[in-house]
């Protein structure tokens, strides 16, 4: 089995850095205020972010991120999901992957769940 290179996780407003790799956004929702060619970004894979419902009862409320984590983590295993997840897999196999997010707060971000995942 080959090894995850590097994983990290920005925010989609900042600029590409020497090492990024592969730059992806894990967002439902497209950027506000973001233009395609701004995010300057490999792709788009929506279909491994939270669902609508759980992403609207986190709202990123810092005190409920250890219960989205684990919610979140359980919908990766959904079939859909779990393609995407196994997509990003085969990104980080082949080079440094930078996943990409609209949240003020990465750190508490399903981008960083999706990293620690893939690490």
């Amino acid at each position: 089995m080959a090894r995850i290179h590097a994983v990290q996780v920005r925010r989609v407003y900042e600029h590409r850095v020497h090492g990024d790799g592969a730059r992806v956004l894990v967002d439902r929702v497209w950027p506000r205020g973001m233009t395609r060619e701004k995010a300057d970004l490999d792709e788009w894979c929506k279909q491994v972010a939270p669902s609508t419902e759980l992403r609207k009862w986190y709202n990123h409320a810092p005190e409920r991120f250890e219960e989205f984590a684990r919610r979140y983590r359980a919908e990766l295993t959904t079939p859909a999901r779990a393609e995407a997840l196994a997509h990003l897999r085969d990104l980080a196999r082949s080079g440094p992957l930078t996943l990409l997010t609209a949240s003020k707060a990465v750190d508490i971000s399903e981008a960083t769940v999706l990293a620690a995942v893939l690490r």
